[in-house]
């Protein structure tokens, strides 16, 4: 056996929590601190508690309010897409259509829409804008997740659906 290549061992080495608790046990330094034992650890205590060691609940925390503002962002864009206040060279519509609607005032999405409200006659009634336009027209704004004058949202279709299971 070679000499010298073993660590100096203390029979009487303490150990320290956090908490304040302290015992003895033979170790190979004379003194050991702990961020759990048995007296404070969530395990054998039964209290709903988080521990943080390390940091990581921090970390978790600000890890879960990033998500949190990425979805409220997320969402804001989303209102702004079917806001009624879009404007018209927003949408991908091709510039003679741009120009078509501009031209009769119809600077937002808003206002083709109480257009469409009176009627189909109202738009393909303009110059240079005719059925296949108004069909671009509406898929385009139907993609954008606007609800068209006189077609039905989804949660009108599900709202009509309840009382009719309900009856059965």
């Amino acid at each position: 056996m070679k000499e010298n290549i073993h660590p100096e061992f203390y029979p009487e080495a303490q150990v320290v929590c956090a908490c304040g608790n302290s015992w003895s046990v033979g170790a190979t330094v004379p003194m050991i601190r702990t961020d759990i034992c048995s007296k404070c650890h969530p395990f054998f205590t039964g209290e709903q508690r988080i521990v943080d060691t390390g940091g990581q609940v921090e970390r978790f925390m600000k890890k879960l309010e990033r998500g949190e503002r990425m979805l409220a962002e997320a969402e804001r864009r989303e209102e702004q897409k079917t806001s009624p206040e879009l404007a018209i060279t927003e949408l991908d519509l091709s510039t003679r259509m741009q120009k078509v609607l501009i031209g009769a005032g119809l600077e937002t999405v808003g206002d083709v829409l109480v257009k469409l409200d009176e009627g189909n006659e109202g738009l393909t009634n303009l110059k240079g804008f005719g059925l296949k336009s108004l069909a671009t027209l509406k898929k385009l704004l139907r993609g954008q997740g606007f609800v068209l004058p006189g077609e039905e949202t989804p949660e009108d279709v599900d709202k009509e659906e309840e009382p009719a299971e309900a009856a059965a």
